[in-house]
């Protein structure tokens, strides 16, 4: 189920490129839609459980904390295998409407640093 609370403004903080660095938990994707435009992020095992575990959760915590900084995620391609990688750290800032929804797709994801 989605939940909907303020549109938000992506704001992009740092360039980090892919990265292919695979820590030890796992990677949850979820899509934050716009009236402008739609961001694939992830949250590892940690991140998720503290922001409540769920989109509803990211929701609130956008909300309530006016901006979250989450890893960007897009799909890319490695040695002839796609998957969703990591591509920049952002900040995704509460604004007028927003929507958060879990994200599936049939790649590999690969966790961020």
């Amino acid at each position: 189920m989605t939940t909907v609370f303020t549109r938000i403004t992506v704001s992009i903080l740092t360039l980090a490129g892919v990265a292919f660095i695979m820590p030890a938990s796992a990677e949850t994707l979820f899509k934050i839609v716009t009236v402008k435009d739609d961001i694939v992020v992830g949250l590892n095992d940690a991140e998720l459980n503290e922001l409540g575990g769920d989109a509803g959760g990211i929701a609130k915590a956008i909300a309530a904390k006016g901006s979250l900084s989450l890893w960007q995620y897009a799909v890319t391609q490695k040695d002839g295998e796609r998957m969703v990688a990591p591509l920049q750290k952002i900040g995704v800032l509460a604004n007028a409407s927003l929507r958060v929804e879990p994200y599936k797709q049939p790649f590999k994801v690969v966790p961020h640093q």
